[in-house]
């Protein structure tokens, strides 16, 4: 028997997923839900995110005291102003692509390298990097003006549109999504990691950490980290590079190539630098900006960075499937998928307009094959059965597995409370601020895909009486039916 695939996110983050977390304010009628995104849009106000201009001031001459500011051209490069999206580097002149706009000596970056040489060092030795940099950021900025990092950590945002951020009612829009169930299962891994590290460095540390530390002082760093880390800086190669990490992303740069290196400077090169060029050519006075991540899903921007793209390969929703144990072929089962490079558990993302991707219809015909269709699992058929299964099997495995599918989207579907139409007008009047633009586009997008997927089974269902199956194919090849499907005979001579 096939179970119910889950529809959940993939492990990709450094967190258990949870399922949906119901929440206590739904509304579920197009006019009262209409209305109260409207009075949330007007009535709610963001703590600030945007630093004063004093602070930015401070932040460029101390920049220029660590001679980053400094540049053999006149004017430098770049320069941190104020831009649609907060804090951006705006070019100072003309700028041609590839050049370099920002070098950042190893001495300003925040890394575990910093932590250790700290005065909390000596406590935050064999803790996750990005523990160790949050507890590191949360001390200096206690410190204030004693900390010689105050010109930096001053210009950090109080928080960001980040879902990690959001309040229970904002959170109430995205009531049904995987996003929902992802923010819900990162700050539960957030607040396990904090109550460790509370009972473990803290607390007993009171002498070095003489102000408090919340949960959500915790979940500041981690947002700040997770917002800020260029990508090949994260896990243990985690760092925050000052100045560098104000240049915003654009959707209409769609290079993937490495905008940015660390290389040596300096008398045989000892010196590190993060080095980052524009990707493109730019006008003085007009932002910098780079491609974070052509990869990511919106629910993945949006966890990230705090915000979304309206491009169509960004709506993506994951289709968890799984061998279960109760299955009395289960070895053979996980023995011919991991032979094919999948598990126990597969995750296949589905991209909206896109086709399904190659190996998600083998395994859910894997995961269904039982009965009369079971002699494919044995040994004999190991190195030949996943080309079979990228054909029909048979016409009750294909039916199976429509049903299934179709059965799985439904229940997801059932599970937002308002349709995609009603997401549709409600971002047409656009009255909407940025997190509810977030809210209502995601939730749309995951339901567009939800639907794109229960349409493909409702049509393969459809089709089932035409398609040919292994026993049709099999006959084939023996040469004992004809392409018309007709039995051949053979008469003797």
């Amino acid at each position: 028997m096939l179970a119910l695939p889950r529809l959940l996110l993939p492990p990709s983050l450094l967190c258990t997923i949870s399922n949906p977390h119901p929440l206590s304010l739904l509304t579920t009628t197009t006019t009262t839900t209409t209305r109260r995104i409207i009075a949330l849009s007007q009535s709610r106000q963001h703590a600030a995110a945007i630093p004063s201009e004093s602070a930015v001031r401070d932040f460029w001459q101390w920049l220029s005291d660590e001679g980053v500011a400094n540049s053999s051209s006149s004017p430098p490069p770049v320069k941190p102003e104020f831009v649609p999206e907060g804090l951006g580097l705006v070019a100072q002149r003309d700028i041609t692509k590839n050049e370099v706009v920002v070098e950042v000596p190893k001495k300003l970056w925040i890394n575990p390298d910093t932590v250790a040489a700290s005065d909390i060092g000596r406590v935050c030795g064999g803790l996750k990097p990005w523990v160790a940099i949050s507890l590191f950021l949360l001390r200096e900025k206690a410190l204030g003006s004693a900390s010689s990092w105050r010109p930096y950590l001053d210009i950090l945002p109080l928080a960001t549109d980040s879902p990690i951020f959001w309040s229970e009612e904002e959170l109430s829009e995205i009531q049904g999504t995987q996003l929902l169930s992802t923010i819900m299962g990162v700050k539960e891994f957030v607040q396990s990691e904090f109550i460790k590290v509370e009972d473990d460095v803290i607390l007993p540390n009171k002498d070095l950490f003489s102000s408090p530390i919340t949960f959500n002082d915790f979940l500041w760093a981690f947002g700040i980290l997770r917002s800020r880390a260029f990508p090949r800086l994260r896990g243990e190669n985690l760092a925050l590079i000052p100045l560098a990490d104000l240049i915003n992303h654009s959707s209409s740069i769609t290079s993937e190539d490495s905008f940015w290196e660390i290389k040596g400077k300096g008398f045989f090169s000892r010196e590190l630098i993060f080095s980052l060029r524009t990707p493109i050519y730019v006008k003085a006075g007009d932002q910098v900006y780079i491609q974070y991540d052509l990869a990511k899903s919106n629910a993945e921007l949006a966890l990230d960075y705090g915000f979304i793209e309206s491009r169509q390969d960004r709506e993506v929703y994951t289709l968890t499937l799984e061998i279960t144990e109760s299955d009395p072929f289960y070895g053979d089962k996980l023995d011919i998928a991991e032979t094919n490079g999948l598990g126990e558990t597969a995750y296949f993302d589905v991209i909206l307009g896109s086709p399904l991707p190659p190996s998600m219809l083998p395994y859910l015909r894997l995961v269904a094959l039982g009965g009369t269709d079971a002699f494919l699992l044995e040994s004999i058929f190991r190195n030949s059965v996943w080309g079979h299964l990228e054909l029909p099997v048979s016409r009750a495995n294909e039916e199976t597995i429509c049903r299934v599918v179709r059965d799985a989207c439904k229940s997801a579907l059932s599970a937002y409370h308002t349709t995609i139409e009603e997401d549709e007008k409600l971002m047409e009047e656009g009255k909407l601020d940025s997190r509810l633009q977030i809210a209502v586009a995601v939730r749309a997008g995951e339901k567009k895909v939800l639907k794109q997927i229960d349409d493909l089974f409702r049509e393969r269902e459809l089709e089932l009486d035409g398609l040919e199956y292994y026993q049709e194919r099999r006959l084939k090849d023996l040469g004992l039916v004809g392409e018309q499907g007709e039995i051949i005979f053979w008469e003797s001579k």
